[in-house]
């Protein structure tokens, strides 16, 4: 019965809003009638303005018809971690989570940082955050794989041109009616200090939590929340969805180290290059989408190649 009430609320999903712009296309096409009309001109800019929001809306529709597979109406959990090269490679990975901060705040999607090691001198060492709105996953999972960089470097005095790398993995978070069991026998649960900012309540107490996963190696660490108990909570959360992560690429038979070690993370398995340097350019190696306004980019204006993905995928699945 609830799946058939799941499935129910995902069709009306796409029908209501389908009948909505079908019904103002109607009103638009009798209204554009007026304008043939004595004194019609007076409503030109406003049905200009109808026009285009109902265009934005029809572009809006056709991406959410691109996101059919079942999870992808789900919250999103993504994890960001620097190649080699240190601080270079570190900032790079800083650059990216600004960048799909950014991105979520401009389509009112909720954003939150579970997990934050920064670099020593600049940068991070590694980032997990949490997405949360319609279809977070169904939107980032275009994003997961190598992104690489390549400007002058701020952290070279001879200002010489440098390539870094980061990886961006993606997964989907699990809903409460997905059973994934978990034992507690199999976890290793540690406590430790916050890092970073946080106040002195955050730096004074072991609140952060360390979930390890024994079978699987899995680690999973959070230090966002002052309690405890909340940041454990996050933590098992998050382990569930990728404990579910795990068991899809074992029933397709396609289990691999989607991070694997960092000498993976380097020339040649990128998905998407962001060069600064000699030229300015944004080219997706998937799509082969470019982009040349770059600073648009890194703050946050992917949909293009987010789009451009997800129509490449559903023409060869």
């Amino acid at each position: 019965m609830h799946e058939l009430h799941k499935k129910k609320a995902y069709i009306a999903d796409i029908v209501f809003p389908f009948e909505a712009l079908s019904d103002k296309a109607d009103y638009l096409e009798e209204s554009i009638k007026i304008l043939d009309e004595e004194e019609g001109a007076v409503f030109l800019q406003e049905i200009q303005e109808e026009i285009t929001g109902l265009r934005t809306q029809i572009d809006e529709l056709e991406m959410r018809h691109l996101l059919s597979e079942e999870l992808d109406k789900n919250n999103a959990i993504v994890s960001i971690h620097p190649g080699a090269g240190g601080t270079e490679s570190q900032d790079w990975a800083q650059m990216l989570l600004r960048m799909y901060l950014r991105w979520a705040e401009k389509h009112n999607l909720k954003t939150q940082v579970v997990d934050l090691l920064p670099g020593e001198e600049a940068g991070i060492k590694s980032a997990t955050f949490t997405v949360s709105g319609p279809y977070s996953y169904g939107f980032l999972k275009a994003e997961a794989g190598v992104h690489r960089l390549v400007r002058i470097s701020p952290y070279d005095a001879n200002k010489r041109r440098h390539t870094s790398f980061a990886a961006v993995i993606v997964y989907p978070e699990i809903e409460d009616d997905i059973t994934i069991e978990i034992k507690a026998d199999d976890l290793k649960i540690d406590t430790f200090r916050a890092s970073g900012a946080g106040g002195q309540h955050v730096n004074k107490t072991s609140s952060a939590v360390r979930i390890t996963h024994i079978p699987t190696g899995i680690v999973i660490s959070c230090q966002n929340e002052r309690s405890q108990y909340k940041n454990k909570e996050i933590a098992l959360k998050i382990l569930k969805s990728r404990l579910y992560d795990l068991s899809l690429k074992r029933q397709k038979n396609k289990m691999e180290n989607i991070i694997g070690d960092k000498k993976g993370i380097a020339w040649g398995s990128q998905i998407r290059s962001y060069v600064l340097q000699p030229y300015r350019l944004v080219k997706d190696h998937r799509t082969s989408i470019e982009i040349g306004n770059v600073d648009s980019v890194l703050d946050g204006d992917i949909d293009k190649f987010i789009q451009a993905f997800l129509e490449k995928r559903i023409k060869n699945p």
